[in-house]
């Protein structure tokens, strides 16, 4: 009986440990930028000008196609006032909007196959999806990652 126990125990553990290993990368901005990339910066003489700077940054390649919970601020790109299925995910509130849009390497464009909820555009999100290196480009900023979306939650911290 303590063998079938101790095997049983043995098991949960294991599973436990591949599906904790098949979950979503907890993936933050700055691990999207390559190690020897300088960020470039907002001219000083800056006035009021939305130019990008560095839509031409490297994106990391070995994230391509990783499963992946990225935190950030959604900027809509289509939706109403209380749904979005494609927006842009930013690191700071304001990008694209109020400041001129961060480094192509620092924004993220989100496509959800169905609408999803997102109760306050000033609040941070955790945002889950399959992410590519195949960049983007519109109207707001140039784009250096794309990601199929599969779940949108609260940024807890």
């Amino acid at each position: 009986m303590k063998k079938l126990v101790k095997t049983a125990c043995l098991l949960f553990i294991l599973s436990s440990h591949i599906s904790f290993a098949n979950g979503p990368l907890e993936l933050y901005w700055e691990d999207m930028v390559p190690p020897d990339y300088e960020t470039p910066e907002v001219p000083m003489d800056h006035n009021g000008s939305m130019m990008q700077m560095g839509v031409d940054a490297p994106v990391v390649s070995s994230l391509d196609g990783k499963l992946v919970k990225v935190p950030g601020f959604v900027v809509p790109l289509e939706g109403d006032n209380e749904t979005t299925s494609e927006f842009l995910l930013v690191p700071y509130f304001g990008a694209c909007i109020h400041v001129p849009p961060p480094p192509a390497n620092q924004i993220i464009y989100v496509k959800f196959a169905k609408a999803v909820p997102v109760d306050n555009l000033f609040d941070a999100v955790w945002v889950t999806g399959t992410l590519s290196t195949k960049g983007w480009e519109g109207d707001v900023a140039t784009v250096g990652y794309s990601l199929q979306g599969i779940k949108i939650q609260p940024f807890d911290g």
